[in-house]
């Protein structure tokens, strides 16, 4: 686990310094403003899941980081976008994340509502701009874009928030929290995984081995999110601590309880893994990266 956290680490170091290229100081007072906003939360500390996802399936299937970095990228600008909407106060109402003021309590609801719109058509614009300077690959870019689009819009990540959102003060069970979880958390996931498979080259039957792996590995993230949400601490998390109880919304740990939504995790886990080891080439990192991911502590 040693050699895996140092490779981790510098991976994640990668992807911050290639993030901290965009969005460059201007002497243009107006476009400043933006870019301050957009590079605030989008260069805070993170885990850098998703990116990292994309491009580890994007080699796993035969294609490089060069070819990936510019959608890795994107996609961490749409989970960010999605950060800053979801803290304001219509929304969640956080004032912390990733250890930091949350965007609209440093810049202010109207300029975090743009900070997060601009994000999300940037992303766009980036992956776009990559597929149309490589025509050889371009079909591939498009596909990859459109993955995204639909798994990020409003029949995925967004179908989620409202989900979550509509289901606020109701007793829900356990079959509608899985749609809540499967669209919010689990589908931005799934889109980094397919999306990197995709560039990669892999074909129709690897990627929809890879849709379950996403499926799996994005339903547990977010049950140990819940369950951080409870036994962890804001400090540690990075973020308040106790924001389910306060929204009231219901959560694995508060219909099961701590021991049985552990369970749940390692069985989406092993399930995950047991798919990820069918396809040749070296899979140890990401291996260890799905463990480290369900079973940490922050």
């Amino acid at each position: 686990m040693t050699q895996f956290l140092k490779q981790f680490e510098l991976k994640a170091e990668q992807m911050d310094a290639y993030l901290n290229g965009y969005f460059i100081r201007s002497d243009n007072k107006f476009i400043e403003k933006i870019n301050k906003a957009m590079r605030y939360s989008l260069t805070a500390s993170g885990k850098r899941l998703r990116p990292l996802l994309l491009m580890e399936f994007c080699k796993l299937f035969g294609g490089t980081e060069e070819d990936a970095v510019d959608f890795a990228a994107s996609i961490e600008m749409i989970h960010t976008y999605s950060l800053i909407h979801d803290d304001l106060p219509a929304m969640d109402n956080d004032d912390l994340r990733r250890g930091k003021p949350t965007n609209h309590i440093v810049f202010g609801e109207a300029t975090a509502i743009l900070a997060g719109d601009a994000l999300l058509n940037y992303a766009y614009e980036n992956m776009l701009s990559k597929a149309l300077q490589d025509p050889a690959k371009m079909q591939r870019y498009v596909h990859a874009a459109k993955i995204i689009a639909e798994k990020s819009g409003c029949r995925g990540m967004i179908l989620g928030q409202v989900a979550d959102i509509m289901c606020e003060g109701e007793a829900i069970g356990v079959e509608t929290l899985d749609y809540v979880n499967l669209h919010k958390t689990g589908d931005l996931i799934k889109a980094a995984m397919m999306a990197g498979a995709i560039i990669g080259g892999a074909g129709k039957e690897a990627l929809g081995k890879v849709e379950t792996i996403g499926l799996n590995i994005g339903m547990a993230f977010q049950i140990v999110d819940d369950i951080l949400d409870i036994e962890s601490s804001s400090a540690a998390m990075g973020k308040p601590r106790g924001s389910d109880l306060r929204n009231d919304k219901t959560t694995y740990p508060m219909l099961l309880g701590s021991d049985v939504s552990k369970k749940i995790v390692k069985e989406r886990v092993d399930h995950a893994i047991s798919i990820l080891n069918e396809f040749e080439g070296d899979t140890a990192f990401l291996e260890a990266l799905f463990k480290y991911l369900c079973y940490r502590d922050k």
